[in-house]
């Protein structure tokens, strides 16, 4: 690993590394927070946190305001990049397909599935480089925004061994129905919509024997909302398969960073009471 930047914040570091990724054959970027009591022997749990369509991993740690909470909680915070990047990666001129729209699955069709397996990446290599290379526990919750919440909601539903809770800004809830959802399955899928549900929210959760705590929070004023969004079809699938899921409606926020940076201590402090329990 190639350590890129470390700046100093509330008492802990936030750091950005470069790494050679097996998984998505390219070399990639993240970042972590690591708390002051990182530093002090101990070994932390981990907020693994998903962005959405065009972000990198910088856009969740330069405005959400997560990392005074952190700090406050000892808990590290591992932000991704959103998709495989490079020059001989496939890439396409609009903003919702390739490079920054990794819809955090494992593409099967050619020429996504030389590099976009990032189901993969954030659900294993990453998780265990990090447990490898930084004082953190085993230990492990996961968050995300928008393609982003979509990404955490299917990582904890298929893996949910893995985390100890999920939760999620805005997701993409039902991709299979909605127009990002269905461009993106198409190309990295394939026309097979039987495949498509192994990656949709709403069809894990009412599969699901067991998930993990879970946490939604939705601004009424998305502009999102109801094409894209589907938060009712998410909830829906929860009550027909007795799971419980908190959905918070949040009257006049939209979909930006403004709503995250609102919002973003109660999700860690969710995180936390299961995190630290």
């Amino acid at each position: 690993m190639e350590n890129i930047s470390s700046n100093r914040c509330f008492g802990g570091w936030h750091k950005q590394y470069l790494h050679d990724s097996a998984v998505l054959a390219c070399r990639m970027r993240f970042a972590i927070y690591l708390p002051p009591q990182a530093a002090q022997g101990d070994k932390v749990p981990v907020l693994y946190w998903l962005s959405g369509l065009t972000c990198t991993d910088e856009n969740f740690m330069q405005k959400a305001g997560a990392q005074r909470i952190a700090a406050e909680l000892g808990i590290a915070i591992v932000a991704p990049d959103t998709s495989p990047r490079g020059e001989d990666v496939a890439d396409d001129p609009a903003y919702d397909l390739g490079q920054g729209a990794g819809f955090y699955l494992n593409a099967t069709q050619a020429p996504w599935n030389r590099h976009y397996r990032m189901y993969d990446y954030v659900s294993r290599e990453l998780p265990a480089l990090i447990e490898a290379h930084f004082p953190v526990s085993p230990r492990r919750a996961i968050a995300g925004h928008s393609m982003g919440g979509h990404g955490a909601l299917i990582c904890a539903l298929k893996r949910p061994q893995d985390y100890v809770s999920v939760s999620a800004f805005s997701p993409i809830a039902n991709p299979v129905n909605v127009p990002w959802g269905q461009k993106a399955f198409a190309a990295y899928l394939g026309e097979d919509r039987q495949q498509w549900l192994e990656w949709d929210a709403c069809h894990l959760l009412g599969e699901a024997a067991q998930i993990s705590p879970l946490r939604v929070d939705i601004g009424l004023a998305d502009a999102f909302l109801d094409e894209q969004l589907k938060p009712d079809a998410l909830e829906a699938a929860a009550r027909h398969a007795g799971h419980a899921l908190q959905l918070h409606r949040h009257p006049g926020y939209d979909h930006s960073y403004y709503f995250i940076a609102s919002l973003i201590e109660a999700q860690l402090r969710f995180h936390a009471s299961h995190l630290l329990a």
